[in-house]
């Protein structure tokens, strides 16, 4: 208030001046006398009419106002500055390397903001009645008190001067004339910075959506972070306390802490965090984006607060290096600190002067994610929710783990909305809502819908399917408590072949499995995948392998031969790059850490490189008379009717896979709801029929045994239909 009195005086004092130039016009401002184009040609360049007038009694008064005025602000603010209290105009000149031409600017569009009878004082010193606003001449003339001066001080309204460059001020065009040389373009305070300097602090209004201020709550100590990144980390925030300019790279997966650890270290350097929604601002324009960068940063400064730009992989493609180049820019100008948040691997390789420190954010071991489980049920109410399987089980960040439980207490409030229990089933379901669902547009995404009880497998096999849940069940335990994670590097993910002739089982079994263990199965179209094109195999199998890394999901390639068939000897082009595909193949599955099942009918087709890599390997064999006989016991839903049925003579007979006998059961279900709706033996006989000419199998006399009336009758009516005794 002060430095507005100061600037009152000044104006007060000018007023004085002009009022003596225009004393002789009958109509100041609306027209123009011969006496006043003759001064105007007299005039020194530059200047108006009253800046030239020898100063009056009353002027000179004011001027020695004036610079007592301004030698009692200069004594309290060297009274001020030990005592710690903030004077805002001070720390806006600061932070911005603003010079005291600038202040003087800044004060003299905010008085125009907070009393309107500076518009009508505006409107009398440039002597036009519509010019309310101080236009960049009157700041000229008002503050500079030669033509040489406004010469050097025109320069602080160029673009790269800190006034524009952080819009603290903006340049506006006369409505009436849009193309104005700068002289005659008024001069407006942003909002924020009036707001700012009469001590409000909320962000700029324009950040709505984009940006929210956070004061830190959280601490280094109460990180769940590996021993090593802490002390990293620990040292990092000494440079940040320093103030010696600090940008670091964040790097990993959602819910890895990334931002409790930007939280954390801006709590030890006393400064609050400004979140930025980057995802959401990368498709601006760049105009736009120029515009919102300069708004954060200045935010930032305002505030105090370092600047966490989250979802910075949407500037990593190359079609936004240009915005990305600028973001970078100002990151290498800024004196703060700074934090930029992605999940990609990546070096500021187009800006090497950039000094940016990468830290990745691995994700938590079994007994972290342990830890985050326990931490996320205690408070709810659950019942038989075991923490430990959940942690093993699903690979998931402290955040996925927040989200999984925040997600099952909605379901079941749904369920019940008074204080409803959540269940186990419902957990594994929340949690398979947290997985990746970018998968579902790459693979076909499988509902598991049998169990244990529906296939029919030997003993051993079955056996060997239990063993596997179980070394999934215990993966975490093996690697995470027991040490394997050091001794192994590639390969800590679980290979499966199944192998056998179709229709034996073999997707029913990768159904079971993914039931049994609560996850994702998907199925993957070799169609979508493998492509003509040199390298786009490689590439659509990436895609699958990285979505599915973070989806905690099974994949299941079925007919895998096509994709992991043997290398051959190169002899063109063809064939090196088909061995291209099988070698990426190779080097992928090491990588995965998740369930891949490969299911083939043909075992000696696949490549024995793929079998090395292979955990286990299930033989689904043809099933013998007894075999047959459960599947077709288990084959008919309980809700059928069914009248008559020779169970024993079909499995004993007919030499069938599971997948065929489904196919006859189902055949003959549709033509008994058409017949007097029951199932009855001649349905099944002619399902039987139809099943072996698909298959093209020669049907022998008596193959049909006591029921060979059914057969005959149909084998009638087909020649029948074939020659019908027309006329050819």
């Amino acid at each position: 208030m002060a430095e507005l009195e100061r600037i009152d005086l000044h104006i007060e004092a000018q007023v004085l001046r002009a009022r003596q130039a225009q004393a002789r016009d009958e109509l100041p401002g609306l027209y123009i006398s011969e006496q006043e184009v003759n001064d105007l040609l007299a005039q020194p360049i530059g200047m108006p009419r009253w800046a030239a007038l020898p100063a009056s009694g009353a002027v000179a008064s004011l001027e020695t106002a004036l610079a007592r005025v301004e030698s009692q602000i200069a004594r309290r603010k060297a009274a001020t500055e030990p005592s710690g209290l903030v004077l805002r105009l001070l720390k806006l000149a600061s932070h911005f390397s603003l010079s005291p031409f600038d202040v003087d600017v800044v004060l003299i569009c905010l008085a125009a903001e907070l009393d309107l009878r500076y518009e009508r004082l505006y409107a009398y010193l440039q002597d036009d009645v519509t010019k309310k606003r101080a236009s960049v001449d009157l700041m000229l003339s008002l503050l500079c008190a030669s033509f040489v001066a406004k010469l050097e001080m025109r320069r602080r309204f160029n673009l790269a001067a800190p006034l524009l460059e952080h819009q603290l001020v903006s340049l506006i065009d006369d409505p009436a004339n849009p193309r104005t040389p700068l002289l005659s373009r008024y001069v407006k305070l942003d909002e924020r910075i009036v707001n700012y300097l009469l001590g409000a602090d909320e962000i700029d209004a324009r950040l709505t959506g984009y940006a929210t201020l956070i004061e830190p709550k959280r601490t280094l100590d109460s990180l769940i972070l590996p021993s090593e990144l802490l002390s990293e980390l620990g040292s990092l925030a000494e440079r940040g306390i320093n103030g010696s300019g600090l940008n670091l790279y964040f790097q990993g997966p959602y819910g890895v802490g990334k931002r409790s650890t930007a939280e954390a270290l801006c709590r030890i350097a006393g400064l609050k965090l400004l979140v930025v929604d980057g995802a959401s601002l990368a498709p601006s324009p760049s105009s736009d984006f120029a515009l919102f960068l300069r708004l954060i940063f200045r935010e930032a400064t305002l505030q105090n607060a370092a600047i966490y730009w989250n979802g910075f992989d949407a500037l990593l493609p190359d079609e936004q290096s240009t915005v990305r180049k600028m973001l970078l820019q100002q990151l290498q100008e800024l004196r703060g600190m700074a934090f930029v948040a992605g999940e990609t691997t990546w070096e500021p390789v187009d800006n090497p002067e950039l000094r940016l420190v990468r830290i990745e954010f691995p994700r938590p071991a079994y007994g972290d994610r342990l830890h985050f489980w326990r931490t996320a049920l205690d408070g709810l109410n659950h019942i038989d929710v075991d923490p430990a399987a959940l942690a093993n089980k699903f690979r998931f960040t402290g955040g996925q783990i927040r989200d999984a439980a925040l997600t099952a207490r909605n379901q079941a409030s749904q369920r019940e909305p008074e204080r409803a229990a959540i269940t186990m089933p419902e957990m594994l379901e929340a949690c398979r809502l947290q997985s990746n669902r970018k998968l579902a547009t790459l693979a076909t995404s499988i509902k598991p819908h049998f169990s244990f009880k529906d296939i029919v497998l030997p003993s051993d096999r079955l056996r060997q399917l239990r063993e596997i849940c179980a070394a999934v069940e215990y993966r975490s335990l093996l690697y995470d408590e027991w040490g394997f994670e050091d001794k192994l590097s590639l390969g800590k993910g679980l290979s499966l072949l199944f192998a056998g002739p179709s229709g034996t089982g073999k997707t029913m079994a990768a159904e079971i499995l993914a039931g049994e263990l609560g996850l994702d199965l998907y199925k993957i179209d070799l169609s979508t995948i493998v492509s003509k094109y040199i390298g786009e195999t490689e590439k659509n199998l990436s895609r699958i392998f990285t979505e599915a890394a973070t989806s905690n999901a099974i994949l299941f390639f079925d007919e895998a031969d096509a994709l992991f068939g043997k290398r051959s000897e190169v002899r063109d082009s063809h064939d090196r790059y088909a061995n291209i595909e099988v070698n990426y193949l190779l080097q992928r599955m090491e990588e995965y850490d998740g369930i891949v099942i490969l299911a083939t009918n043909l075992r000696k087709n696949m490549d024995e490189a793929f079998v090395r890599r292979i955990h286990a390997t299930i033989e689904f064999p043809f099933p013998n008379a007894a075999d047959r006989l459960r599947i077709w016991r288990g084959v008919w839903p309980a809700k059928t009717p069914r009248e008559g049925l020779d169970l024993e003579f079909l499995a004993r007979r007919f030499e069938l896979t599971g997948g065929n006998i489904r196919n006859i059961a189902l055949a003959a279900a549709f033509l008994g709801a058409e017949d007097g709706g029951c199932v009855r033996m001649k349905h099944v006989i002619r399902g039987t029929w139809q099943e072996y000419q698909k298959m093209g199998k020669v049907i022998l006399e008596g193959e049909f045994g006591p029921y060979a009336e059914f057969a005959q009758t149909l084998a009638q009516s087909n020649e029948e239909e074939e020659y019908d005794g027309s006329p050819v």
